[in-house]
């Protein structure tokens, strides 16, 4: 006996629906992933304050991070936020050393500084561009900085018939990091830009990496696809992934996941250079 027409006309419009849906998906995700390496012309003027995210990994993953990182400039990247894994002391550890040593060396430029001052006649200065932009404040201390943990995708022998309900939990657990940072003080409304940055999505996201980096990332795309608080429309959560330093012939599986999605895919080894679908850029030893 045939179906009654309601029942096929009811599987067709579903099917057709669905299609639908996925074609433009689809068409949704080739917009917002990049396809080709940026041209110069493309960057966009760096704002006043801006915020950086930045996951960290257990053990090498974190040392080759922080010595990446060891020339920031914060007074171009006004807020940082460390993402960790939860049970990774040591990276939470590290990022609490790290940004002592930029609040040092900035301490020690400074007083570097005022000596050459002293060592030399004072000239007039005012209405120079050159020194206006010098004196750009650095932000420092433990309101330009925040650390966010997030749950293990996977834990230590962590059964596979698990592992995708835990890899949804860290899903969601990383969005809440990349939304804001949370304020110094409960519930203050930001009061300058710097502050406005913070409590904003991150202006880029750096990872070297680690398996939460994938999550991360991942996270930083769903915002993009559905344009969460203007992520795609206003060029927020663009990421920079640079391969570490001890993949010389072939891609970490975190860098083969990731070379089509991130904005930039970077390689320290020559013979890695045009892999990940020709997006690796070899810019030499980085760490």
């Amino acid at each position: 006996m045939a179906p009654p027409l309601s029942s096929l006309y009811t599987l067709s419009f579903a099917l057709a629906l669905l299609a639908t849906l996925l074609v433009a998906a689809s068409l949704r995700i080739l917009a917002i992933l990049p396809n080709r390496r940026p041209k110069p012309t493309q960057w966009r003027k760096r704002p006043l304050a801006t915020r950086v995210l930045i996951v960290l990994g257990s053990g090498g993953h974190t040392h080759e991070m922080f010595y990446l990182l060891r020339d920031l400039d914060t007074t171009k990247y006004t807020h940082r936020t460390y993402v960790v894994s939860s049970g990774d002391a040591f990276s939470a550890q590290r990022a609490v050393e790290f940004e002592k040593r930029l609040e040092d060396r900035t301490e020690a430029a400074r007083r570097e500084k005022e000596e050459a001052r002293d060592a030399v006649p004072a000239v007039a200065l005012n209405g120079n561009a050159l020194e206006k932009k010098a004196n750009r404040p650095p932000c420092l201390g433990p309101e330009h900085y925040n650390i966010a943990v997030v749950p293990r995708a996977r834990k230590i022998h962590q059964p596979l018939l698990t592992t995708p309900f835990s890899a949804l939990y860290c899903l969601w657990s990383c969005v809440a990091p990349l939304l804001s940072a949370p304020p110094l003080l409960p519930n203050a409304p930001p009061s300058n830009a710097y502050e406005c940055a913070a409590a904003d999505l991150p202006d880029l996201i750096i990872t070297n990496g680690p398996a939460t980096a994938v999550i991360v990332i991942l996270a930083s795309l769903v915002l993009r696809f559905f344009n969460i608080r203007g992520a795609n429309s206003r060029g927020k959560c663009k990421t920079i992934y640079a391969e570490s330093f001890a993949r010389v012939k072939g891609l970490s599986l975190s860098g083969k996941i990731l070379s089509r999605v991130v904005d930039r895919f970077l390689v320290q080894w020559e013979e890695l250079e045009g892999s990940g679908g020709g997006r690796a850029e070899f810019w030499g030893i980085l760490v």
